[in-house]
């Protein structure tokens, strides 16, 4: 395995010239348009980068060429690991095509994607993913809350490849629950039980070897770590495709590209809601859209990262050019997240037409950092977004989030325009928190309306806050106390 770099192979990014798709495959060529600027903002709108990743992203083809797992030894009820990883072995072998997964229930174990594979699983197809975690190992090298190690392999995992996908309308099931994957974050709402194995021990190891600058060859765990994986994660990978799936029962977060360029998320729908079930995490990515998905999730819906601590200051790497449209978000911590891993900065982001709503749904717009993250936040954009109830603040941006002031990495958040929002209910419309000497700056809000509220909003070391046609409870937002 390759040792880890700082840097991202960051080329230019095309669809490869693979040839048609077969009936009732994926395809993502018809996506996208050339790269204009949205005639209705404006020629120089900050819109026109979001219709330029529409158009750039579009996913990868691939030849029409089928590779049936069955064809490989796989029978419906028992253990399809060796037969699907036989198959995308001789899928890329040949140039590229579809490992088709027909319908049944199919149990495995990990499976890894090489390049120019399509993992299609069809219409009643059901991967069931291993619960004992020995299957998961031998270590790969992976991302852990924002930083580098070597630990149990994601249920479905790439390293440095290219022109990969996942499809289809079947169903991926990683069977965590109260007695598997789960236990293991240590809290007795999700099985766990004094005396009985956690992740808290490694989990601190694991942060201080980062902060004193262990290899990450030498971060090793697995066995006797309990750090959970994540469901789908293509690492140091371009040009991906995720579509059509329905995700169940994740140990940790769901998809999480890492360290990847031209990642396209399409139509998928995540229904989880373990400990640090986050949906959709691209972290330290490139040109990234997340298009027609549903969350249901026991964390954040989307949560855009990008490495944590000394780790993220190392990798150095921003999560950067993300265009999120046409989602629907239901329970969660926030519906779309930036933070708190976002050390390496995140800049052009996009969010439009989106619904989001339940009273499960604590934030629709979170923003959490603090000043041992530090990084960055800017040029945030949305717009067109109806949100039918929250648990809390429809937006809220916090440099308190765990330990907050006074550790030498101040975060920078500037930049955030949102229009064009309908509330239903909240508890508060704002709850924006900066530090006396790194001030959140340069929020615009306009054509907003925060429904009703129950109580006031906050807003706290903010410069440049703009308010324009922004009502709460019926009436213009006046706010207490001056903005700087």
């Amino acid at each position: 395995m390759t040792e880890p770099t700082r840097r991202l192979f960051l080329g230019g990014v095309g669809a490869a010239g693979f040839g048609l798709l077969g009936p009732n495959l994926s395809t993502a060529a018809a996506v996208g348009a050339p790269p204009q600027a949205a005639a209705a903002d404006g020629p120089t709108s900050p819109w026109a980068r979001a219709e330029y990743i529409s158009a750039k992203v579009r996913g990868p083809r691939f030849p029409r060429r089928w590779f049936d797992i069955t064809d490989y030894g796989a029978v419906p009820g028992q253990d399809a690991t060796d037969a699907i990883a036989t198959a995308i072995t001789a899928c890329h072998r040949a140039q590229g095509g579809h490992v088709v997964v027909p319908a049944g229930n199919w149990p495995t174990g990990p499976i890894h994607l090489l390049s120019n594979v399509d993992l299609h699983v069809s219409e009643g197809a059901t991967l069931l993913f291993s619960t004992d975690p020995t299957d998961y190992l031998p270590l790969v090298l992976t991302r852990f809350e924002g930083v580098e190690l070597y630990n149990y392999s994601p249920l479905i995992y790439a390293f440095e490849q290219e022109n990969i996908a996942v499809t289809g309308t079947g169903t991926l099931d990683g069977q965590a629950d109260d007695d598997h994957w789960w236990p293991w974050k240590g809290q007795t709402a999700h099985g766990w039980e004094p005396g009985e194995p956690r992740q808290a021990e490694a989990r601190a190891l694991l942060f201080e070897q980062a902060e004193q600058g262990v290899p990450v060859r030498q971060r090793q765990y697995g066995e006797g770590g309990y750090l959970r994986p994540s469901f789908i994660e293509p690492y140091r990978c371009r040009n991906v495709l995720i579509e059509g799936v329905t995700i169940l029962r994740s140990p940790m977060w769901e998809i999480h590209p890492t360290l990847s360029e031209s990642v396209l998320v399409r139509g998928v729908t995540v229904q989880s809601h373990g400990p640090n079930n986050d949906g959709c995490n691209p972290e330290s990515c490139r040109m990234v859209v997340i298009r027609d998905c549903t969350f249901d999730t026991g964390d954040d819906c989307i949560a855009i990262k990008a490495g944590r601590n000394a780790d993220g200051r190392r990798v150095n790497t921003p999560t950067e050019d993300v265009l999120i449209e046409g989602c629907t978000m239901r329970d969660g911590h926030g519906g779309v997240t930036i933070g708190s891993e976002m050390t390496g900065g995140v800049r052009n982001v996009f969010v439009r037409d989106c619904d989001l709503s339940s009273p499960n749904l604590d934030i629709a717009l979170r923003f959490k950092t603090n000043s041992v993250r530090g990084g960055f936040i800017e040029q945030f954009h949305a717009k067109e977004l109806r949100i039918g109830q929250v648990g809390s603040s429809v937006i809220d941006i916090n440099f308190f989030y765990e330990e907050g002031p006074g550790h030498g990495f101040n975060p920078r958040v500037s930049d955030l325009a949102v229009t064009g929002l309908t509330v239903g209910t909240a508890r508060r419309s704002l709850n924006l928190k900066g530090y006396p000497d790194a001030p959140i700056s340069g929020v615009r809000l306009q054509h907003v309306d925060f429904g009703t509220t129950s109580q006031p909003p906050v807003v706290q070391d903010v410069t440049g806050l703009v308010l324009t046609d922004v009502t709460e409870n019926g009436q213009p937002l006046v706010l207490d106390a001056p903005v700087r």
